[in-house]
C-alpha cells in the first residue's frame, strides 16, 4: 500500500454579433449558429492543445498520454502537444483558453475537459468566436451541443456511466450480503460523471431493501481529500458502514488508507477508471471492481477529432449527431480477469489509427 501514501503525498460571440442578434430578436440556439458560421479556412498547421486537471492524477496522466501519442503519429514530438493545466479551475480553464486563442490567433485545435459542465458555454464560444475548433470531454450541460455550432465545436465526448456505476455497487451490495450500510464517495459535485455515478448506486440500492446509503459526500476525485472524507465517515458511522463506492480510482486509494489506519482491512470497495494500481488491487481482491473507459484513446481521439475539423481532413456538419456527441468505451474489471486486462491494455499500449474516430464509439449520448 506505499504506492498509496506516496500518491497522496503527490496531490496537494463576440459582442457585436450579440448586439445584433438581440436588436433582432435571435435566441440562444440561433446565436450558437450565427458564430457557427463564423468558421475559417482549413489551418495548414494548428497548435495542438489539451486542457486538463493535472498530470498526477493516473487517469488525466492517460488521457495526455494520447495526446501525445496522438501529435507523434503526425511526425512531431510529443512536446508540440500544448498543456493547459487548470488544477480544478473552472476560471483558470476558460483565461487559459482565452491567452491561447489570442496567442494562436484562433488558429488551434482544442481538446478540453471543461472541469465543470457550465464552464463549456464560454469555453465554446470562445473558440468559435476565434475560428479555433474544439472537442470536449466528459463535462458540458445537456443543453450544449456541436451540431449547434457548425463546424468549430467539433464533437463531445462522455462515457455511459451510470450503468456501470450501477453494475459496481450491484457487485459491492452482493458482497455485503445484500445489507447493512454504504457510504459514496464521489467527485465534483456539478461534474457529469460524478452525478451519474451517484445514480447508477441509487438505481441499484431500489433493489435491496435491507441496504442504507448512510451518506454521500464529494471527494473532488483527490485521494488525499478522500481520506479525509472516508476518516470522517469511519468516525460518524464506525461499524454501521459496510461497503464504499468509489466515484473513481484515485478516491480508493485515499479510502484504502483511511481504512488501513482504522486496521481494517476487508472492506468491501469498488471503484472506476481502470487505472493500473487499482487494477492491481482488483487482482489482489482489495478492491471488488473498477471500471475502465480507456483514457489512452479517449484522450488521443479527442486531439484527432480537432485536429482533423481544423485542417479540413473531414467537415463535421457533414457528419451524423451520433458522430458528433457519443459514448466512450466501457469495460468492467473483476479479479477474475484482472490479469488478462492488464496484459491487452496496460502491459503495452495499444496502437490506434487516430482517423478511425468512432469504430468503439458505444453510440449517440441519451438525455433524459
Amino acid at each position: 500500500m506505499s504506492f498509496i501514501k506516496n500518491y497522496i503525498a503527490q496531490e496537494t460571440i463576440t459582442r457585436r454579433n450579440l448586439l445584433l442578434a438581440s436588436a433582432y430578436g435571435v435566441g440562444g440556439a440561433a446565436i450558437s449558429s450565427m458564430l457557427g458560421g463564423m468558421a475559417r479556412a482549413a489551418i495548414t498547421d494548428p497548435t495542438v492543445a489539451w486542457s486538463y486537471r493535472n498530470r498526477t492524477n493516473p487517469y488525466w496522466n492517460e488521457i495526455v498520454s494520447g495526446g501525445e501519442a496522438f501529435v507523434e503519429s503526425l511526425g512531431k514530438p510529443k512536446d508540440f502537444l500544448t498543456h493547459l493545466i487548470n488544477e480544478g479551475s473552472s476560471e483558470k480553464s476558460l483565461a487559459d483558453v482565452k491567452a491561447l486563442l489570442s496567442k494562436t490567433n484562433g488558429e488551434l485545435a482544442l481538446a478540453i475537459d471543461t472541469n465543470d459542465a457550465p464552464n463549456a458555454r464560454p469555453v465554446v464560444e470562445s473558440c468559435v468566436e476565434a475560428g479555433a475548433y474544439v472537442s470536449t470531454l466528459w463535462n458540458k450541460t445537456d443543453d450544449l451541443h456541436p451540431w449547434d455550432f457548425g463546424d468549430n465545436y467539433v464533437s463531445h465526448m462522455s462515457w455511459s456511466d451510470e450503468g456501470p456505476a450501477e453494475q459496481t455497487a450491484r457487485i459491492l451490495l452482493d458482497a455485503m450480503g445484500g445489507s447493512g450500510g454504504v457510504v459514496h464517495l464521489g467527485g465534483i459535485a456539478s461534474n457529469n460523471p460524478a452525478i451519474e455515478r451517484l445514480a447508477g448506486l441509487k438505481n441499484a440500492l431500489k433493489d435491496y431493501p435491507n441496504a442504507e446509503l448512510l451518506a454521500a459526500e464529494p471527494a473532488d476525485w483527490d485521494t488525499q481529500k478522500a481520506n479525509q472524507v472516508m476518516s470522517a465517515f469511519l468516525t460518524r458511522y464506525g461499524d454501521d458502514i459496510k461497503g464504499v463506492h468509489c466515484a473513481n480510482d484515485t478516491i480508493a486509494y485515499g479510502v484504502l488508507e483511511a481504512l488501513r489506519a482504522e486496521g481494517i482491512e476487508d472492506m468491501p470497495i469498488v471503484s472506476y477508471d481502470g487505472n493500473p494500481q487499482a487494477v492491481e488491487l482488483v487482482g489482489e481482491g482489495k478492491i471488488l471492481a473498477t471500471v475502465f473507459t480507456n483514457p489512452h484513446w479517449g484522450g488521443g481521439i479527442t486531439a484527432a477529432l480537432a485536429y482533423y475539423a481544423a485542417t479540413g481532413h473531414f467537415k463535421p456538419s457533414d457528419e451524423p449527431n451520433e458522430h458528433r456527441e457519443f459514448y466512450g468505451p466501457t469495460i468492467m474489471v473483476r479479479p477474475e480477469d484482472a490479469q488478462t486486462f492488464k496484459a491487452e491494455y496496460l502491459d503495452s499500449v495499444p496502437t490506434y489509427d487516430w482517423k478511425d474516430f468512432w469504430s468503439t464509439s458505444n453510440g449517440q449520448i441519451q438525455y433524459k
